[in-house]
């Protein structure tokens, strides 16, 4: 397995050994040098220190962050083609699938849905199409066997001109409650510049086929913090940067966590710079007692220093993720034991993009069975084209872990058996 090792300056997190986390058990992250009689001779073998008492910073690095440790979290994704209306259309841009809901034996996804070339900013027409999510519906789909998939129609459109969510709707995830469902997703109000500020909304509905009824207000905005530096549409140029979030609040993903309502998403900060992993990105959570808020931003955000699109299910007691893209602790899976506090469990040779998970599996058979199966999406770039004026369609991933197969109790019927 091709292991992604942190720079020395990274933040030191350490794994732990089982998803039952006791902190007696943990290693002391705040020292590389951490004492000889933390470990045992089987650590120190299983990395190949011949004498613990002449160690490399990389062999300390090692041991800090347990490199040795969490073998039942490791794996590799795979990637397959779907049919029907999954399959590849130039026509039209298919991107950021949700998780994906088994309801009265069917399958369920909501998704981005844009036609048209995107032109990127400056072009001096404010309708044109700046981003490959921009003037964008979310549309959703249905499948019998999770290969071949049905578009249903659109399930939530841009508001009304003035509103907050008149420009584009788009990046949804799915929660089904007490009957309920709801869906998270993105929002922009025109005119969409460099600059622009988004916010996440809320639609909920009693039938997944709609209709759906939206929110009135933003259910989470970016912070007031931060000050832009001049008049020019420029997100680099700024007098201070702010929060984590005082740009951009993306990918919102809602769980019902511990009796009350856990809202992940990605913030971006106004003047965005570069960390040892690349761009500053990092994620939050704001909680709620109710499904439709108030949501309140956790004291302790940012809770990644790292991620893009965010891949987030329960496992046991606690939350496991996936960092994919962005970040000095990208490609790896983390777990927190109380949703909050995330720590490296695994590192990834490759993520895809945008994953969708499965909810109805079976995630506490074992650390990584929530990513059995699910949706992501993957650019399409033509010769001489860039990934904002390309194509997306939505693919299947599956996770091959070291230490499990999947069951022959699956939610949905092999490859195979389906044609």
């Amino acid at each position: 397995m091709k292991y992604l090792l942190l720079g020395a300056s990274a933040l030191i997190l350490t794994a732990c050994n089982s998803a039952s986390i006791s902190p007696s058990k943990r290693s002391d992250p705040s020292s590389l040098a951490a004492p000889s009689h933390a470990y045992s001779q089987a650590d120190y073998d299983y990395l190949a220190i011949s004498d613990p008492e002449k160690m490399s910073a990389a062999s300390k690095r090692a041991l800090a962050r347990n490199y040795h440790k969490n073998e039942e979290w490791f794996g590799e994704f795979r990637h397959e083609n779907l049919f029907g209306d999954f399959a590849f259309d130039e026509d039209v841009s298919r991107r950021d699938p949700s998780k994906v809901l088994k309801i009265n034996g069917v399958f369920y996804t909501w998704y981005t849905r844009t036609t048209g070339e995107t032109k990127g900013f400056g072009t001096g027409d404010p309708d044109a199409k700046v981003f490959p999510w921009d003037h964008a519906e979310i549309w959703y789909a249905t499948s019998k066997d999770g290969y071949h998939w049905q578009e249903k129609g659109r399930a939530v459109a841009p508001g009304q001109a003035g509103q907050f969510d008149d420009r584009s709707v788009f990046t949804p995830e799915i929660l089904a409650h007490k009957g309920t469902y709801y869906l998270v997703y993105q929002a922009i109000k025109a005119p969409y510049l460099n600059r622009t500020k988004n916010t996440v909304a809320m639609a909920y509905s009693s039938s997944p086929e709609g209709p759906w009824r939206k929110l009135d207000a933003p259910i989470l905005t970016a912070s007031d913090t931060g000050e832009w530096a001049g008049t020019q549409d420029n997100h680099f140029l700024v007098k201070s940067q702010g929060d984590f979030d005082s740009h951009k609040v993306h990918d919102p993903t809602l769980l019902f966590y511990r009796n009350k309502f856990y809202l992940y998403y990605k913030g971006e900060r106004m003047g965005e710079r570069k960390t040892a992993g690349g761009r500053e990105i990092r994620w939050g959570v704001a909680i709620a007692d109710n499904p439709q808020g108030p949501y309140i931003k956790s004291d302790f955000n940012p809770i990644t220093h790292s991620g893009h699109e965010l891949c987030v299910w329960q496992y046991q007691d606690g939350i496991a993720i996936v960092s994919s893209h962005d970040g000095p602790e990208k490609q790896t899976i983390q777990f927190a034991p109380d949703g909050i506090n995330f720590e490296i469990m695994a590192y990834l040779p490759t993520v895809p993009s945008a994953m969708g998970l499965v909810e109805s599996l079976d995630k506490n058979a074992h650390p990584t069975a929530g990513l059995e199966w699910g949706l992501y999406h993957e650019y399409v770039i033509p010769a001489g084209k860039t990934w904002m004026s390309g194509g997306n369609q939505i693919k299947r991933f599956s996770f091959q872990s070291q230490y499990y197969k999947p069951s022959r109790n699956s939610d949905e019927l092999t490859h195979n058996e389906s044609n």
